[in-house]
């Protein structure tokens, strides 16, 4: 359940936001005049969701790319490929 608190909490309870966002590890919302207006993460979910993005943009240039080449490699070329780069 999202938890949506006013900005003016981030001030007055601001150990009880970066408690609550790092033992649920789930965003704190806050809300200017009603609206909202920033998003609280703790470091962990943050690099997590930086690291998720990055996987799904090289996943999505790896579907465009498999698109235009007809090129295609067995699950064993790509593990031997996969040990010779391990190996040097």
């Amino acid at each position: 359940m999202d938890m949506i608190r006013p900005i003016s909490d981030l001030r007055n309870n601001f150990a009880e936001i970066s408690k609550i966002v790092h033992q649920t590890k789930q965003p704190v919302f806050l809300t200017k005049n009603g609206f909202g207006d920033m998003v609280v993460l703790s470091m962990e979910v943050f690099e997590n969701l930086q690291l998720e993005s990055e996987v799904y943009y090289k996943l999505q240039e790896s579907d465009m790319e498999s698109e235009l080449k007809n090129e295609r490699f067995s699950l064993q070329e790509v593990l031997k490929a996969m040990r010779e780069a391990a190996n040097g």
